[in-house]
């Protein structure tokens, strides 16, 4: 799944965390395209003392279970509601903490339901893409 954003980084490190996931890292393959000359320099970044790609970012699930979130630098921001979103999955029991987690993460808590089934909380990530957990 593909996210366009202007910090694809923050984005990346954000939803590794709320799911579980790992950043992706990059910085051999990126150290070798540049060392090649393959990729100009300043299209390198470091990030946590790793050089990493200026643009674009991931992060996996490392059972290879859930799909891989790709985040990539656009120079436009969010202007309409998603077309798209994720649902995470938390045990009943667990949901207000999660809400909790996720907001000093830096989720913004939107709207609560229950009107087509378990009680799910809508959420906005910190760059305003929306995202359920129920």
């Amino acid at each position: 799944m593909t996210f366009d954003c202007a910090d694809p980084h923050a984005q990346a490190a954000f939803w590794a965390t709320v799911l579980g996931s790992a950043v992706e890292d990059h910085s051999e393959l990126v150290d070798q395209l540049v060392a090649e000359g393959r990729m100009p320099a300043d299209h390198r970044i470091m990030v946590d003392g790793r050089s990493a790609f200026r643009d674009v970012a991931a992060c996996t699930d490392p059972t290879g279970i859930e799909p891989r979130l790709f985040f990539q630098r656009v120079p436009e921001g969010k202007i309409a509601k998603n077309r798209v979103h994720l649902d995470v999955h938390v045990d009943d029991d667990r949901k207000e903490a999660e809400v909790q987690r996720l907001a000093r993460l830096g989720a913004q808590l939107i709207d609560t339901h229950s009107d087509r089934g378990p009680l799910t909380y809508v959420l906005r990530d910190p760059e305003g893409n929306e995202f359920c957990l129920h």
